[in-house]
């Protein structure tokens, strides 16, 4: 007798717990984009035992984690990663050949969400007006609020202007990014007339200046950071007046700008903070229709800019950065769900070594003099053709021609650039270079050339495709990104609603995020897409 009553009691809680577990919607709710700048892959194992449970560790343990996940074209800039992973598409087809490219018919260098017609709303400060109209195709958010006449709502946050746009693609709801000069979450008129009240309340509360009045110093004491080469080295650059090592009076360093707080792991928080205000106050994926949030954290690669991948400040960053992840996590947990959210985990590109690091240990790396090699290559033209300055431009990594001048002295376009690159290759650091000729009639199917191919667009690329040794970085360009593995090998993990927890070490494209996440919701693939379902997506 007292054997069944044991029994039963086993049954009723085994039933209590069946019926009170939350079960997942067939389509999410919500999904959630978070973008870590500047993270390399690797990152994750680095500083593992500096993490706590309930940020990467909890992702990592309970959600689908990619080891082997990577961007497939050659210049590995942040616009490009950002394009490339909402889309399903390379740069080829997207056409964000990088943060910026050269416009030949004005002669000057086209900023990739920089739009004239458009204009700034939520700041008195003069700013150009931001927009997606240099994007060439749909984003996964396009399809979404396609499938639904616009019943979802798309909302994507950066202190980057074009971390937030591209993301959001061309149908957001809105698009905040951080006004430089005060830090105020701003937008432009594409997306509305003049920011919603709630973001106006949030920046009257003045976050900026809460943060700003703190001292940055280590969140665990300095002997803990067992990951990073000390943090009194001589290859980093540091803030403005050469300061590099903590700690940092966050009000000395401010002068009469803001744009400090992006480089800072308080930007982070900052940006944190301000996500989950969209979230309350948007009331995201609160009906049946499945919103979309972008949330992209800037401070880590400016962090990276200024330190290096080596130093103390970065591994703080990440150690701080930890804890908003844990607390964003929470929060939608408790306000939406998780069985009803998808979060994935990304960068927007990799990041590499100072070549001054690598020379000091002996390693293959420097500077690639460009502009050196620009004022060579216009006398090597000359030579050949009796004509200067046959080169327009060159960054280190495109050499544009003038074309109009070849055209007028009615010489071989074809002809100049196969010339061209045979001579680029003669200078040190220089690992190929490849005409344009080439990438429009060839078609690679591996190594640097498919790279290349696939950054290339023929309206926006230049006439050469410069591909540098490992470790070299052009002197001009200290945002430049290989298509080598620390560049393009970054972390991928999908967490939340049906996702599984588990491994995957099979190689994949960046541009299979796009689709993955239309199958999720059962709606077309970004109208450009080449990527394929995530394998083991459903296991």
């Amino acid at each position: 007798m007292l054997s069944r009553k044991i029994l039963l009691v086993i049954l009723i809680f085994a039933n209590f717990n069946i019926f009170s577990q939350k079960k997942s919607p067939e389509k999410p709710r919500l999904i959630v984009t978070v973008f870590i700048e500047g993270m390399r892959s690797d990152y994750l194992y680095k500083y593992w035992n500096m993490f706590s449970d309930d940020g990467f560790k909890k992702l990592v343990r309970k959600g689908k984690y990619y080891e082997n996940a990577g961007y497939d074209y050659l210049y590995t800039k942040s616009s490009s990663g950002y394009a490339t992973t909402v889309t399903g598409a390379n740069p080829s087809q997207h056409g964000i050949v990088g943060d910026y490219w050269y416009k030949r018919l004005t002669n000057t260098k086209e900023y990739c969400v920089k739009d004239k017609n458009v204009s700034i709303v939520g700041t008195d400060n003069f700013n150009e007006g931001c927009s997606p109209a240099s994007l060439l195709c749909s984003t996964f958010s396009d399809e979404l609020r396609l499938s639904n006449f616009k019943q979802s709502k798309v909302i994507s946050i950066s202190m980057k202007d074009y971390a937030a746009v591209l993301p959001g693609g061309h149908l957001a709801s809105a698009c905040y990014w951080a006004d430089k000069e005060n830090a105020k979450w701003i937008s432009s008129n594409y997306y509305f007339k003049d920011i919603p009240k709630w973001v106006k309340r949030f920046n009257e509360k003045k976050f900026p200046d809460i943060y700003l009045a703190k001292t940055w110093n280590t969140y665990y004491p300095s002997e803990k950071y067992k990951n990073s080469i000390g943090d009194d080295n001589s290859f980093e650059i540091g803030f403005i007046g050469g300061q590099h090592t903590f700690p940092y009076e966050l009000r000395n360093l401010k002068g009469t700008a803001y744009d400090i707080l992006s480089s800072v792991p308080f930007g982070n928080t900052y940006t944190k903070d301000f996500a989950v205000s969209a979230i309350v106050n948007e009331d995201l994926g609160k009906d049946e229709y499945c919103d979309y949030l972008n949330i992209s954290f800037s401070a880590t690669e400016n962090i990276t800019d200024k330190f290096g991948i080596r130093s103390t400040e970065l591994e703080d960053a990440y150690v701080r950065l930890d804890r908003d992840l844990a607390h964003l996590i929470s929060f939608i947990d408790d306000f939406v769900g998780l069985e009803n959210t998808v979060i994935i985990l990304t960068s927007d590109r990799g990041a590499s070594d100072s070549p001054r690091f690598l020379r000091e240990i002996n390693m293959p790396g420097g500077f690639f003099k460009d502009k050196n090699a620009e004022t060579l290559l216009n006398s090597f033209l000359r030579a050949v053709y009796n004509e200067t300055k046959l080169v327009e431009y060159f960054d280190g990594s495109y050499l544009y021609l003038n074309r109009n001048k070849i055209e007028d002295l009615k010489l071989n376009l074809t002809e100049i650039q196969n010339k061209t690159a045979d001579f680029i290759i003669n200078f040190k650091g220089v690992a190929n270079a490849l005409s344009a000729f080439n990438l429009e009639s060839r078609n690679y199917t591996s190594g640097m050339q498919m790279r290349a191919q696939n950054s290339y667009h023929k309206k926006r690329s230049g006439d050469i495709s410069v591909i540098l040794e490992p470790g070299y970085v052009p002197g001009s360009d200290r945002f430049y990104g290989s298509g080598y593995k620390h560049f393009t090998q970054v972390p991928l993990i999908f967490y939340g609603w049906k996702i599984k927890a588990g491994k995957v070490e099979t190689e994949v494209s960046m541009t299979d995020i796009a689709p993955t996440l239309a199958r999720f919701l059962k709606i077309e693939c970004p109208n450009a897409s080449t990527g394929k379902i995530l394998p083991g997506i459903s296991d």
